[in-house]
């Protein structure tokens, strides 16, 4: 098992390469955080959103199609892990829901095991969806944001002082919403043969096996922050557009 997990392991520290840059590049390409504030920050809520909010998008994977061999896990993680950590080295922005469920397929076609199609379009629809709603989201509070800048009369070192909090908060906040979100697609694939029992903490509280292995893939995607995001920040916070620290402001916290 602790082999076979490897491969769930090089997922997550490639998914936070390439992911980073979705909750913390417009901060650091502003030059409105340091990359080692925001890696820090980012690492720490992650790993909390991956333990202590995984549980639901691990489910909705796992109607897609149950992989209950080891083995296959392994290379299902694999296979994604490869193609995330391909596009993180093209300086690409890239799903690794998207890997992961191809990955998914590719098992589901090789051991002959029935997909769940209804699960699969619901899939597909959240991701034109998520497009949607934040394109709207950004656009509506953009403006509004704007007008209230212009009428409230900021002080503009008052009004940097300000944004560089909200940057930080929503930084945290996307960077929770990112380990809750995506640690199905790194460790998801080994809940059905996780061997950890359930641990208690010092009296307080208590970490269930599948926390335990969420903890394990918080850690690595922390990990690839820290060692290999800078590429896919650039990309995201400069090279795409060039987004004003306001701007930055509002794309993380439509997202």
């Amino acid at each position: 098992f602790l082999f076979s997990i490897t491969s769930g392991l090089f997922l997550g520290w490639s998914l936070g390469a390439n992911h980073a840059a979705n909750v913390i590049g417009t901060a650091v390409a502003s030059k409105m955080i340091r990359f080692r504030n925001a890696a820090a920050l980012c690492g720490v809520f992650l790993v909390l959103g991956a333990v202590f909010g995984g549980g639901g998008t691990t489910a909705t994977l796992g109607r897609l199609g149950t992989v209950n061999a080891m083995a296959g896990a392994f290379m299902v993680t694999l296979a994604a892990a490869l193609a995330v950590s391909w596009m993180t080295r093209l300086k690409l922005p890239v799903s690794t829901s998207q890997a992961i469920i191809g990955a998914i397929l590719g098992w589901n076609l090789f051991a002959g095991v029935a997909t769940d199609l209804g699960a699969l379009a619901r899939i597909v629809f959240s991701w034109g969806a998520a497009i949607a709603l934040t394109a709207t989201l950004s656009a509506i509070l953009y403006l509004l944001f704007r007008a209230f800048l212009r009428r409230s009369r900021v002080h503009l070192l008052a009004q940097d002082a300000y944004t560089r909090v909200g940057l930080v908060l929503v930084a945290a906040f996307g960077s929770y919403s990112l380990g809750a979100n995506n640690i199905a697609n790194v460790m998801g694939v080994f809940v059905p043969v996780a061997p950890f029992r359930d641990l208690r903490i010092g009296g307080l509280f208590t970490l269930s096996g599948v926390q335990q292995l969420f903890l394990l893939g918080g850690i690595a995607i922390a990990v690839g922050v820290f060692t290999y995001s800078r590429k896919v920040i650039q990309t995201v916070g400069n090279d795409l557009l060039k987004l004003s620290p306001l701007a930055g402001f509002i794309v993380v916290l439509s997202e």
